[in-house]
């Protein structure tokens, strides 16, 4: 069993290396879509895999940390990135150049590690995210499976600080800690409380 909740955000990035020139050469901006999939071994007391209202909480915190800001790669010219640093209140520094597949894989990691480090308490079955989905536009997106974590090639690009936000993304946490948990080896940390059974 799978089911998919759809994520969206807004920002601007440069794709160095690319064959798209405008892409390549240009900061430029996305309405970006992550459709992400979770999947099961069985159904919860409700009779769900996962109830959507819980993929709002901490995997919507951290995809929203994206949403209007501007990305760059950490290999950029220290001249552009302190220009990012110094105009920009929200921006994310990457470890990647940022394609569509860099995102999915990058979501894919992070969201995996928030999903590990949750409890539940409805009776969930052993859940994993099974893929994540990214489009930069309505034409085309990038897909990322589980199996990819294996990979050597594309295990080699994500990484527990492959991603770090600025402080003017980080006040808007309701816990400052929040990035820090997901990375942590300190076990479980997102805890989410029984639901009201009203039939037994």
């Amino acid at each position: 069993m799978v089911i998919r909740r759809l994520y969206k955000f807004c920002a601007s990035h440069v794709v160095r290396n690319c064959s798209s020139l405008k892409c390549a050469q240009n900061i430029h901006g996305h309405n970006y879509e992550v459709e992400v999939f979770i999947e099961t071994n069985r159904l919860d007391n409700a009779n769900m895999a996962l109830d959507f209202g819980l993929m709002q909480q901490e995997m919507q915190t951290f995809i929203d940390s994206f949403d209007h800001a501007h990305h760059f790669w950490d290999k950029e010219s220290p001249e552009f990135q302190r220009f990012i640093e110094n105009h920009c209140v929200r921006y994310v520094k990457c470890s990647f150049n940022l394609s569509a597949e860099s995102y999915a894989l990058m979501f894919l990691y992070y969201l995996t590690r928030i999903l590990q480090k949750s409890v539940f308490s409805n009776n969930e079955g052993e859940l994993k995210v099974s893929s994540v989905r990214v489009h930069e536009t309505k034409n085309g997106y990038a897909e990322s499976f589980l199996n990819d974590l294996e990979n050597p090639h594309f295990k080699s690009l994500v990484h527990d600080h492959c991603v770090s936000f600025s402080q003017g993304i980080q006040s808007l946490w309701h816990d400052k800690d929040f990035f820090h948990k997901i990375i942590s080896d300190e076990g479980k940390c997102f805890f989410h409380a029984k639901p009201l059974h009203q039939i037994p």
